[in-house]
């Protein structure tokens, strides 16, 4: 009774058998056939192997963006649909939400039509553990011991999070999970990867806090433009402020040579971002990083009256606006919160003797930042190319008077300070005696005279760079003094005077 039943057994068990057979021959047969597409096949393609991720802005009006890496792969973050929900920097507690998963609709209950009549027994509590677990998978954390989190602005969390999950606190139904965190460093996220590009930071977004009376800001953007004062049309991308102020006269001096500052500062900055993961091969920190602001500036401003002495020694200087943004660029599926805080400032330096009525017009493009190689390590970069010209130039009396309408800006990630830089255009005014001059070569001296445009840029890299997992460097280093001078107008004798207009010099540091 038993033999035809082994007998089907043993005929299935050989089909089977061959059908393994013929699949198996049939996937290797290219591998035996084919030497060279078996080795392709085994060694992949460097150029594969390290991923290349786009640098953009993140774009606006849609959800926070968050990003989540898994602490057991080790790999690049991938895209994520977990919310920061809230966030204590100072403990590193942490609210990560899920979104709400929909719930089938229940079906129809047929116990009614197949016994109508049967009373209803009082439900008892499951003992099934897999119906326990199955009701329970809802309460489960959404994130694991070990996972990094990256998200751009959230509760709690203006400056973004980069942390890593130290302990899970507990779950709940509705898809929320608190965990304890601690910061974490770019290279936890950014793996081995590689990521360059430099992002426009919207004027539109950078809240402005005027701090003299009278300060006015115009913005240019894609879409929604903006003018500044007098009609002038503003490039896009550009954010301009304009100022009028008086500063300190000199004692002694009369009232008509009292002393005020008036212009306006144009500037289009930009975010300059690099990462390179591939390391040296014997460390988990990037190859190469930077980490950098940019852009082009353009001021236009006057110095007129009898500007007071430095105060002992030191410039004064005049804080008028203070701006601050968290532009968010996209690293791929990444959101990098990127800290930029702008102070613009009035400076005068002056002797207390000069009185001068000098207006001049510059513009050109700066870069400063950080760069980081297995090689050097970490490295400034100090770069300003300007040019300017004289718009009017007269100074009366013997003496020196030096004005700058600079800002001074701040770049970070994720709430750290990575880069300090102050740029400083600015006009210098010697005189010998008493001279006038203007800015066509035209005028009437007596003595010498001269003016002088010029930047100064000066900032530091800060130890909060190593945030990008790179070693850490155990003081400020200098972005190293650049220090750019030139000729505006010039005059000597004791008669009018009338040559060539001035050559403008353009400056490169």
């Amino acid at each position: 009774m038993h033999r035809p039943k082994l007998k089907r057994h043993a005929l299935l068990t050989a089909a089977t058998l061959a059908a393994v057979l013929i699949t198996g021959c049939s996937t290797n047969s290219p591998t035996t056939t084919d030497p060279a597409a078996r080795a392709a096949a085994e060694t992949p393609d460097p150029a594969a192997a390290q991923e290349q991720l786009a640098v953009v802005s993140a774009p606006s009006g849609t959800a926070t963006p968050t990003a989540v890496a898994d602490g057991g792969e080790g790999g690049t973050a991938k895209k994520s649909s977990l919310k920061v929900a809230s966030y204590d920097r100072k403990t590193g507690r942490a609210v990560i939400s899920s979104p709400p998963v929909p719930k089938p609709p229940a079906a129809p209950s047929t116990s009614a039509s197949l016994s109508p009549t049967a009373p209803t027994a009082p439900a008892k509590p499951s003992t099934n553990p897999s119906a326990s677990a199955s009701a329970s998978a809802s309460a489960q954390p959404s994130v694991s011991v070990g996972d990094f989190i990256a998200s751009a602005p959230a509760p709690g969390a203006p400056d973004g999070v980069l942390a890593e999950v130290t302990q899970v606190v507990g779950a709940t139904e509705d898809g929320d999970t608190t965990v304890d965190t601690e910061p974490a460093k770019l290279n936890s996220v950014l793996g081995e990867s590689k990521a360059k590009g430099t992002v426009p930071v919207d004027p539109s977004a950078m809240e402005v806090e005027p701090l003299l009376k009278g300060v006015k800001v115009s913005w240019a953007k894609t879409g929604d433009l903006h003018f500044g004062p007098e009609g002038a049309k503003l490039p896009l991308g550009s954010l301009r402020i304009d100022v009028g102020a008086a500063v300190a006269t000199a004692e002694g001096a009369p009232a008509s040579a009292a002393a005020s500052v008036e212009g306006f500062v144009q500037l289009a900055p930009e975010v300059a971002f690099s990462y390179d993961g591939s390391g040296d091969g014997t460390d988990a920190s990037p190859g190469v990083a930077f980490l950098g602001l940019s852009g082009d500036w353009a001021s236009k401003w006057s110095l007129k009256g009898r500007a007071a002495g430095s105060t002992n020694g030191q410039p004064i200087r005049i804080p008028f606006a203070e701006l601050h943004s968290d532009p968010v660029i996209q690293v791929g599926p990444i959101p990098v919160v990127v800290n930029l805080d702008l102070t613009c400032y009035i400076q005068v330096n002056a002797d207390g003797r000069v009185t001068v009525d000098v207006e001049q017009d510059i513009k050109g493009d700066f870069r400063v930042g950080g760069t980081f190689s297995w090689a050097k390590g970490w490295t400034p970069v100090s770069e300003s190319e300007m040019t300017g010209e004289p718009l009017k130039a007269t100074v009366t009396a013997a003496g020196d008077v030096k004005a700058a309408l600079g800002a001074e800006a701040t770049v970070g990630l994720y709430g750290t300070v990575g880069v300090t830089a102050d740029l400083a255009p600015y006009v210098r005014a010697h005189a010998e005696a008493s001279a006038e001059g203007s800015s066509d070569g035209t005028g009437s001296v007596t003595g010498t005279y001269a003016l002088y445009g010029g930047v100064d840029l000066t900032g530091s890299l800060q130890l909060q760079l190593t945030i990008f997992g790179t070693p850490i460097f155990q003081k400020k280093i200098p972005l190293g003094a650049l220090h750019r001078e030139w000729l505006l107008t010039e005059g000597k004798g004791e008669a009018s005077t009338t040559g060539p207009p001035p050559t403008r010099t353009r400056t490169t540091g």
